[in-house]
Order: structure tokens, then C-alpha cells, then sequence
């Protein structure tokens, strides 16, 4: 089983991973460390605000990830923002039965309730050097654009509302 986990900035991917894996003791792969892998590396000249050609640059390479874990039936957690809406495209019958894809998504009521915890546990699992690029504002536009891209591709969007609890069931 592969557990596919994305959603905007903030919206506590990595602690999902990190409580699933606890729970599940699925391994996790957060694609945020092989960006800053081949970042620092210089295997690549993209910086991490380089957004959509990180996605293009990363995905395929996390697919074929994918792909070896399922064909010899491991489990894995993967997570982070550069999983593609459309990502079912990249895998056949045999493999998308074996995959259940996670969009978290905060709705404004949420943001505008809670930014301050937002940003207070924005280091719970990876220490972020520089956050100021993370505002009120950038984090409603974010997660309205993952709840319009959920809609359109007919995703499993968990939506957090009311309080941030977020589980997945297996």
C-alpha cells in the first residue's frame, strides 16, 4: 500500500507522515528531503522556489519510487507538495489499486481562526530557516488553490475546519 499525502505549505503533511508511520510502521519518504538532497548537491541548478518545475523536476523520479516499492509489495508514506493533481496518469490498473492519494486542505475559516498556531507549529518535525515568505495571506491562497485543484481532479480532500485533527484509517 502506498499512502500519497500532499496539500499547501503549513497543512501538517510531515506530521501526518511522521503519526502514520508510528502507527501503520509504514516507512515514510518526504520528497522535501530529496529536493534539498539534489539541491545542495548541485544536481540541480532549481532552488526551492523554483514551485511547479520542482514538481516536474521531482515527480518522476518519486514515481518510479513508487512504482519499485509496489512491485516488491512494500508499504511506504510519501508525502509533500510536489505530487501532481493529475499524478493516477503516471500509473497503470496494476499499481492504482495500491495507492490511496490525501490532499489536507485548511479551509479559511480555519486560517483566519488559527494562524497563529499555523505558524507556531510550522517546525514541529522540519526546522524551517526562513518563514516569512508564510502570511495570512499566501496560506488562503494556497489552500483555496488545493481545494479548487481537489475539486476539479475529484480528489480525497481532508478538509480541516472546526480543529486540526487529521487521521487516516487504513
Amino acid at each position: 500500500m502506498i499512502l500519497l499525502i500532499a496539500g499547501a505549505s503549513h497543512t501538517g503533511k510531515t506530521v501526518l507522515a511522521q503519526k502514520l508511520m508510528e502507527k501503520y510502521r509504514y516507512p515514510y519518504f518526504s520528497i522535501d528531503l530529496l529536493k534539498m538532497g539534489l539541491i545542495r548537491s548541485g544536481k540541480t541548478k532549481l532552488t526551492p522556489e523554483d514551485g511547479a518545475k520542482l514538481t516536474d523536476y521531482l515527480w518522476p523520479i518519486v514515481s518510479e519510487i513508487i512504482k519499485t516499492a509496489l512491485e516488491n509489495h512494500q508499504n511506504l508514506i510519501v508525502e509533500g507538495i510536489y505530487i501532481p493533481f493529475d499524478w493516477q496518469e503516471d500509473f497503470g490498473s496494476k499499481y492504482l489499486n495500491e495507492i490511496r492519494f490525501y490532499c489536507l486542505v485548511m479551509t479559511e475559516s480555519y486560517i483566519e481562526n488559527h494562524f497563529a498556531d499555523i505558524k507556531k507549529y510550522a517546525n514541529v518535525i522540519e526546522k524551517r530557516l526562513d518563514d516569512t515568505c508564510c502570511t495570512k495571506d499566501s496560506v488562503l491562497r494556497e489552500n483555496s488553490f488545493y481545494l479548487e485543484m481537489c475539486k476539479k481532479y475529484n480528489c480525497n480532500c481532508i478538509l480541516i475546519d472546526d480543529r486540526y485533527h487529521v487521521d487516516i484509517q487504513l
